[in-house]
Parts: C-alpha cells; structure tokens; sequence
C-alpha cells in the first residue's frame, strides 16, 4: 500500500510544535498591539472633535469642569485616545484571532469565523451606546442627587467626570463582546452549550456582581444593567449551540466518509 493511500485527510497541521504556536500567538499580539499605538495616535487626532459633542451633551453641557492638576487636560486627551484607539483595534483584534485559529477550522467554519470580525464592531458600539444613552445617566443622576441631598457644593473636574464615565462604559461595552468570544471558544472545543448552561446561575451570579460594581447602588439601575447582561448570556448560550450542532453534523459526515 502507497504512502498516500495509508495517509488520512486531516483538518489541523500537525506539524507545527507548541513553539510554533505560541511564536504565532506572539507575532498576532505585536500586530494587535501596534494597531491599538496607531489607533491612539488616531485618537489624539480626533479627541478634540469627540470632546466638544460630549461637552455639548446633557449633563455636562450645563456644568462647569475644572483641573485641578496641570496633568489633566492631558490625561482628558489620553482617555480619548485610548476609547478611540479601542473602537479602531477591536475588529482587527477578532480578525487576528481569526487568523490563529483558521488553520483548525474546516474551510466552511473559516468563511463563518471571519463574519465575528465586523459583529465585533457592532457589538461594541451596540454596547458603548447602551451604556452611555442609558446607564451613565442613571449613575449620574444618582450620585448627584446624592451631593444635593446632604446639602454638598458640586464642584467637579475634568479628570473626575471623564474617569466616572469611561469606567462605566467601557466594561459594558466590552462585556457586549461575549457573544463572540463564546462563538470563538466553542468553535475551538473549548466550551460547549451544554457546560454553558450547567454554569448558568454561576454565570448569572458572576454578571449581576458585575452589573452592582459598575452602576449605583440602587435597586432599579442594578436590574436595568444585569438584565441585559443576563440575555446578552443567553444570546451567547445560543448561539454557542449553532455553532456546536455544526460542528456535530461536520464531524459525523467526516467520520461516514474517511471512517473513525
């Protein structure tokens, strides 16, 4: 019997090592992290424009910041920056991902993995409009109705007010991304449906946590933020099985035809 006819087909690369692997993983996060510096140098460029339509928005617009140290209006600039440069990198980083993975995925699964890399965007901005239309609001309006109640001069600065509003927004924007990531994960074997309903009131346990720490302590604004998240859990749950039944039917048809 020939070599080629005692070879199977084989849907990985066997012949890359561990090394082999972890020096591409290298190689993606250097491209990654040179896009996020570019997309920083970017974001100096357009953190003047950006600040001025947040300034114009309401509550900030009847409000009077002010710095209180020399560093921060630079600091405002670098928040900017980064934001901007995150909303840049974002796309690229999934489709880096997708680049790693793509040798161990049948060349159907590579064409639907690379759809992740424009959702990525979407998600994103779906989250950071979520976040700040709605829940910086909340958080805003409580804790100033907080100062007014005891009686409190609000006086506020620059680095204080931008602080409070990208730490708010920025892990609900990013937690708006788990629906890919379970994707990722489940295309790689790594996650199936089934662990992620088992895990399902650790999981919504773990989320409402998250919801508490990054809005105001009060009833209302907790349930409006761990709501989402719970479906955004939900929506991940489902789409991770998608993804897993494909993989079932993809693998039965590849061991009827070339055997177990």
């Amino acid at each position: 019997m020939s070599e080629s006819e005692t070879e199977k087909p084989t849907r990985n690369d066997p012949s890359m090592s561990l090394f082999d692997h972890l020096g591409e993983l290298r190689r993606r996060i250097i491209y990654i992290l040179i896009v996020l510096v570019l997309g920083m140098v970017i974001g100096l460029l357009l953190a003047d424009p950006a600040y001025d339509y947040l300034m114009a928005q309401e509550p900030v617009n009847s409000m009077a910041l002010h710095a209180f140290s020399l560093w921060d209006g630079i600091g405002m600039y670098m928040k900017f920056a980064l934001v901007i440069a995150l909303i840049l990198a974002l796309p690229f980083t999934f489709y880096q991902l997708w680049s790693f993975v793509k040798p161990a995925l049948a060349v159907k699964e590579q064409r639907a993995a690379l759809g992740f890399v424009p959702l990525a965007l979407v998600f994103f901005l779906a989250g950071l409009s979520f976040s700040y239309f709605v829940v910086f609001p909340m958080a805003f309006e409580f804790t100033s109705g907080v100062s007014r109640h005891l009686n409190l001069e609000e006086t506020y600065g620059i680095t204080q007010y931008f602080a409070f509003m990208f730490n708010i927004i920025i892990p609900i924007s990013l937690l708006f991304e788990l629906p890919l990531v379970i994707m990722f994960l489940t295309k790689l074997r790594i996650v199936t449906p089934m662990r992620l309903r088992k895990m399902r009131r650790l999981a919504y346990f773990i989320l409402i946590v998250i919801g508490t720490l990054i809005t105001p302590p009060d009833f209302i604004s907790d349930l409006l933020v761990a709501i989402p998240l719970i479906i955004l859990y939900e929506i991940s749950v489902m789409m991770s099985g998608l993804v897993y039944r494909k993989q079932q039917a993809a693998d039965e048809a590849w061991e009827e035809e070339y055997g177990t």
